[in-house]
Formats: structure tokens, C-alpha cells, sequence
């Protein structure tokens, strides 16, 4: 290790040659990129591939594929997952696990069906609807083997807000029961019309493979959109739990507004409704919390929502709060399901604004809840199939008059906990709801609304409990805290589409200032290898003279040419700048005038066509001014759009290096000749 401690000074051309190499290093020429491609590659094809315009290939037609036996069977086996998973399945480990944790799963989906259908301003039927036809067709399309689909608060609270505004409440209030019915079933067509949209924009998504486009919803912003919209959640339940008939308020600052009329119209409360209201909160919020602390111990989660359910109907009907105090009950329960038909496609052009962010936070969730599940139990999931799943599922429920679906978090944690193995629990969750649907309907005809407005808050649980993670956000990137609060905020302030866009855009945002903030550090060579390391106070290493290595860590587009220029123009003296580079070596170092310059484009993962003329322009300048320019690492794509850019035109095939030490070497044995002095800078 002595060999790296040397004296930090300029060393002549001479006593830079005698360096040490590394023991038992071989000595090898410098490779080019060409002569790379002549020892190691296909030369032939690199050569065709760099001489054929971009624009030729990019026109040229596809090649065709011949359809066979063995390319349709494997193109079904990726559409019909099942047909990979059912054959290797374990029946006897994986069986009870799935029965229970289907059936487990299917007794929690309906209380909540019914209570997120309220949410979503529809009868409590549909949400029934939405507990079964989109699992089962999950179940058949999707990947994910611990993810468990059905009503999700979230899409329930922006497509309520929707169908609020699509179909609003007459200002009087008072209407009759033909009219009452009149307007549900529109608000139901509305509902199943932003299904449709949303399912239509994802199998678009689909046919355009744009599995992708979940990376743009990072965690912070896909985390503090649902604890912010758990929020909405909690408000919008006030009036339900404090048996107060408000209108729902939608737009721009509907928690604040819905928060003022609740308290405005405290003193005109249900103490009936509030009576029940406190008493299932007092069960259900308890026993949450003994199934997440018990998880281990517990044979199967405590469904406190169905125990609760049971508890107030048969309360409500033995002592009848529904005509002695007013208290809102379910009513009866339809029979069977509905008559399939088509969604008003005249509406698709109204809803498309709210069918768009649903399609999107629809995936996002999904998408992220089943990569968690996915690495943590070893195994993978295909994104574009998730696509397919979640559009078909929300097409085909929307002809039954479902609402949005998506996977959801609590019922997922369920069905985990519970034992759940593959997609078969699925079924059995829908063996449950469907027996609901055909015959137990009529017990929930008593039950009073107000339960549902609490299994809707204490299902915000984990959503809420999001925000404990802050503290460590804040340890671990600032960036993300500051994303994940701008998220928040926009999200309780205007609206869960609003602040959805605001948390996307100022994400994104994050990510392009960051590409702006580039810093510059001095570079030394480690005596005895060929390790060029930036220059600290507490390291010894040698300042090559002759050569000055510049690596531009950030990809070379339009929003940053002008910052490569500045930054080239400074430290190689080009167009009259006085910015000298900044080093951290000796104070009395003299900076000579920079005769060889290597640029490292490991960093520079892609550039567009403006980049690449900087580049250009840099290239003559530096011939123009007596420089020799040599570029070391450039990756496939970006050496195509130098070189179609005219790169070639400025310099020769012998100035591209594998890699900066290739480089570095080719410009020792140039100075050599020349003899100029500088220091080695690193951007």
C-alpha cells in the first residue's frame, strides 16, 4: 500500500512515464473503441450499425413473424397466468391456506364493499358487485399471487367526487321516491362509466407496453397521495357518523368546506347515530389493533367488521332504530346481479379527465403492492400483464355496473397474514360474496349506515400510519421528504386529481434540477496503478501533469448544454472564461494551458440531439484552439447520436477509448511529445 502514498506535486513528463504499474499487472496498448470491436465485438455489424441513419431504421418496416403452434402457446401462457401456476400447484401445503385466507378476505370485503360504495355515492349493492367480478377476473389475468383486488377507498373517494359533480343532488333535497331511484341509477351508469374509461386507458396502456410509466409514481408520491386522501376519507364520513344529511362537497377544498358544515351543524347531530358511531369505533379500532399485534399468534385476523355488522343489525331490528329515532339503514339488498349492458359512451368524453388519474393510481397501487409481495416471497411479476388484469377487470365490472377496482392495501395484508398463497384465494373470496349476493342479502337490511361510515375510517388504518415513516425519510434523502409533504399538502388542500398532478409534476422536477447540480473535484493518480481518485486533504496522491480528465456525471440534454459549456469553457480556457477549475490541491500550484483533454461520458446516459451539437461545437473548438480532445466510455446509444450528429466530421475513430484509464494512457504517451503542464479535474 506505500505504492499510493506519494507527495502531492506536479511531476515532469519524465517522472509521470516511470510510474509503477501494478504487480502483475500486464502492459497492454490503450483500446480504442474500434480496435475493441476488431478484438472483442462484431466490427462489421458496429460499423453497418453507426452508418445507417437512425431515421432509416426507425422507417423501415417490421419484420413479420410467422404465427406457429409453439409462439401461440407460449404468447396464451403469458396472457393466462393460471395456466403456468395451476399445474405446479401444491395442494396439500397450499390449499387450506388459500380456503382460509379466501374466505377470511371475502368476509371483510363485504362490509367494506357496502361501506366504500357509499363513499363512492352509489347504493351499497354495488359495492357487492365490485367485491366479486373484479377479483375473479384478477384471479385469471393477474400476476401477483398475494394481492387482493376489490373496492379501494381512494378510487371510491375520487370517482364519488365524480359522480358528484357528473350527476349532483337537486338544491332542494326534497324529492320523491321515483325521483330518488331516477337519480341513483344515473349516478350508478356514472360510476360504471369511469370504470369503462379507466379500463379502456389501461388496455391502451397495454397495447402501447407502457408498464413503465408506475416508475413516474414514486413511493413518496404513490404514500402521501393515499394518506392524504385518508384524510378525505375521515371528513367525508362526519356527516354519516354524526347522522347529519349534508350535501358532498367536491372540487378544490372540499375537506375544509365539508369540515365547516359538519361543525356548523353539530348541535343539529343524531345522538342516535352518534351513539352507534362511537360504539362500533370503540370495537373496531381495538381490534385492528390486536390483528396487527398479534399477527404471529392469531390463527386467522378477528373479523371485528362483520362481528360488528351482525351486532348492529340485530341491535337496529330488535330495537327499531330506524322508525323510533331515524336512524339510515342498508335497505334491502338486490338479489342476484345485475342486467350486463354498455355505460353511456356519450359520457366517456366528460369522465375522461377523472378516468385518467383513477387508470393511473389504479396501476401505481397495484403495481407497487405486488413487486412488495413479490421480492418478499421470491418471485416475479410482469408489469404489462398487471396492465391487461386491471384494464379487463374494470371494462368487464363496468357492463355489470361496478365502480373503479383496484388492488387494496388492508385486504392484501389480510389475505397475507391469514395464510394466503396464490391467486386460487381469490376464488374463494368471491365463493363468499357470492352467497351474499344470492341469499344472505336480506340480513343486512338493518344495518345501520353509520357502521359503514366507520368500517370506511378504520380501514384508513395503515394509510394514516404512513406518516411514521417521515422521520426516516427525512435521514435518508431530504428530496423525497420534500416530495412526499408538496404531495400531502396539495392532496388535503385542492383534491385527491389535483394534488396527484402537483405531486407527479414537482417530482419530476426534483429529478431535472438535480441533473442541473454538478460538482467539480480535483483528481490525483494513485502511484503504482492506473486509479485516478479526487484530491482530499487526508489523501497523497499525484497530480499528473498534461492532462486534464473532465467526467460529466448527468445526461447531456437540452436543459443542460448550456451548464456543459460553462462548465468546458472554464476549466479549458475556450470562449474568454476566467473560470479556473477549482482544486484541492497545493495552494501554490501554478495551472498551465490544457493541450490534452479526456472527456468521461460513463455518466451520460442518454443525450438528444442538442447535446450532442454541444459536444460537436466542443470538438471543433478544442481543434481550433490546439486541444486534443479524446472521449473514453460513451455507451451505445449515446456514441449513435454523437456520431449521427457529426462527431466524425471533428474527430477520428482513435480518439474514442473504452475507458478513461485507455484514455488517460494514450494522452500520457501524447505529452510525452508535447510537454504541457495542468492538473487532472473531475466535474
Amino acid at each position: 500500500m506505500s505504492g499510493l502514498l506519494g507527495s502531492r506535486t506536479c511531476l515532469s513528463p519524465v517522472e509521470a512515464s516511470d510510474l509503477k504499474s501494478p504487480l502483475g499487472a500486464k502492459i497492454r496498448e490503450p483500446l480504442t473503441e474500434a480496435r475493441f470491436q476488431q478484438l472483442f465485438g462484431s466490427a462489421e455489424q458496429e460499423t453497418e450499425l453507426l452508418a445507417k441513419p437512425r431515421w432509416s431504421r426507425l422507417c423501415s418496416p417490421p419484420r413479420r413473424r410467422a404465427c406457429s403452434g409453439p409462439g401461440a402457446w407460449r404468447l396464451l401462457l403469458a396472457r393466462l397466468p393460471p395456466l403456468r401456476w395451476l399445474p405446479r400447484y401444491r395442494w396439500r401445503a397450499w390449499l387450506l391456506g388459500d380456503a382460509v385466507a379466501g374466505v377470511t378476505v371475502g368476509i371483510v370485503h363485504v362490509p367494506q364493499g357496502m361501506a366504500f360504495a357509499l363513499l363512492t355515492s352509489v347504493p351499497p349493492v354495488f359495492g357487492l358487485y365490485t367485491s366479486f367480478f373484479p377479483v375473479l377476473i384478477y384471479t385469471l389475468l393477474g400476476t401477483g399471487r398475494h394481492l387482493s383486488t376489490g373496492t379501494f377507498a381512494v378510487l371510491s373517494l375520487m370517482t364519488g367526487s365524480a359522480v358528484e359533480r357528473l350527476v349532483p343532488e337537486p338544491l332542494g333535497g326534497n324529492m320523491s321516491g321515483i325521483e330518488r331511484e331516477q337519480l341513483e341509477a344515473q349516478r350508478v351508469g356514472a360510476a360504471a362509466a369511469v370504470a369503462f374509461g379507466s379500463g379502456v386507458l389501461m388496455l391502451g396502456m397495454f397495447a402501447l407496453q407502457l408498464g413503465v410509466l408506475a416508475t413516474f409514481l414514486s413511493e413518496p408520491v404513490v404514500k402521501a397521495l393515499t394518506s392524504g386522501a385518508a384524510l378525505h376519507v375521515l371528513v367525508s364520513q362526519l356527516p354519516s357518523l354524526l347522522g347529519l344529511p349534508l350535501p358532498r362537497q367536491i372540487g378544490c377544498f372540499a375537506l375544509f368546506k365539508t369540515l365547516a358544515a359538519a361543525l356548523t351543524a353539530l348541535p343539529r347531530s343524531s345522538p342516535a347515530e352518534l351513539t352507534i358511531s362511537a360504539l362500533s369505533l370503540a370495537l373496531l379500532v381495538p381490534v385492528k389493533e390486536l390483528n396487527v399485534r398479534f399477527r404471529d399468534r392469531l390463527p386467522t385476523p378477528i373479523p371485528g367488521e362483520i362481528v360488528m355488522v351482525l351486532l348492529a343489525s340485530v341491535l337496529c331490528f330488535t330495537s327499531s332504530l330506524d322508525t323510533r329515532y331515524d336512524v339510515q339503514i342498508v335497505g334491502l339488498l338486490p338479489g342476484g346481479f345485475p342486467q350486463p349492458r354498455l355505460p353511456n359512451l356519450a359520457e366517456l368524453p366528460r369522465i375522461l379527465a377523472d378516468s385518467l388519474p383513477i387508470a393511473l393510481v389504479t396501476f401505481a397501487v397495484s403495481a407497487s403492492l405486488a413487486s412488495i409481495y413479490a421480492d418478499k416471497y421470491s418471485y416475479t411479476i410482469d408489469s404489462n400483464q398487471e396492465l391487461l388484469a386491471h384494464g379487463v377487470s374494470n371494462l368487464i365490472s363496468s357492463l355489470f355496473s361496478c365502480f373503479p377496482n383496484s388492488a387494496t392495501l388492508a385486504t392484501t395484508s389480510l389475505l397475507v397474514d391469514a395464510g394466503g398463497n396464490t391467486q386460487l384465494a381469490g376464488f374463494f373470496s368471491c365463493i363468499v360474496v357470492l352467497s351474499v349476493l344470492l341469499w344472505l342479502g336480506p340480513f343486512f337490511y338493518y344495518l345501520p349506515k353509520a357502521v359503514l361510515a366507520c368500517i370506511n375510517i378504520s380501514s384508513m388504518r395503515q394509510m394514516f400510519f404512513q406518516m411514521q415513516d417521515l422521520p426516516q425519510l427525512w435521514r435518508i434523502s431530504r428530496v423525497d421528504f420534500a416530495v412526499w409533504m408538496v404531495t400531502w399538502v396539495a392532496v388535503v388542500t385542492l383534491s385527491v386529481d389535483l394534488g396527484l398532478a402537483v405531486g407527479v409534476v414537482f417530482s419530476m422536477m426534483t429529478v431535472v434540477c438535480r441533473t442541473q447540480r454538478v460538482q467539480c473535484l480535483a483528481l490525483g493518480l494513485a502511484e503504482g496503478t492506473e486509479l485516478y481518485r479526487p484530491l482530499r486533504k487526508n489523501h497523497k496522491l499525484l497530480q499528473v501533469p498534461g492532462l486534464c480528465i473532465l467526467s460529466y456525471p448527468t445526461p447531456l440534454y437540452f436543459g443542460t448544454r448550456g451548464q456543459f459549456r460553462r462548465i468546458l469553457e472554464g476549466h479549458l480556457g475556450l470562449g474568454g472564461g476566467k473560470e479556473t477549475p477549482k482544486t484541492d490541491g497545493p495552494p501554490d500550484s501554478v495551472a498551465e494551458p490544457v493541450r490534452v483533454v479526456v472527456l468521461d461520458c460513463s455518466g451520460v446516459t442518454f443525450a438528444d440531439a442538442a447535446g450532442a451539437r454541444e459536444v460537436v461545437q466542443l470538438a471543433s473548438r478544442c481543434q481550433d484552439a490546439g486541444i486534443h480532445l479524446l472521449l473514453a466510455q460513451c455507451n451505445a446509444s449515446v456514441l449513435e447520436t454523437l456520431t449521427q450528429a457529426g462527431l466524425l466530421d471533428r474527430l477520428t475513430p482513435e480518439q474514442l477509448f473504452v475507458s478513461v484509464q485507455d484514455a488517460a494512457a494514450h494522452a500520457l504517451e501524447r505529452l510525452e511529445l508535447t510537454g504541457p503542464k495542468t492538473c487532472i479535474v473531475w466535474v
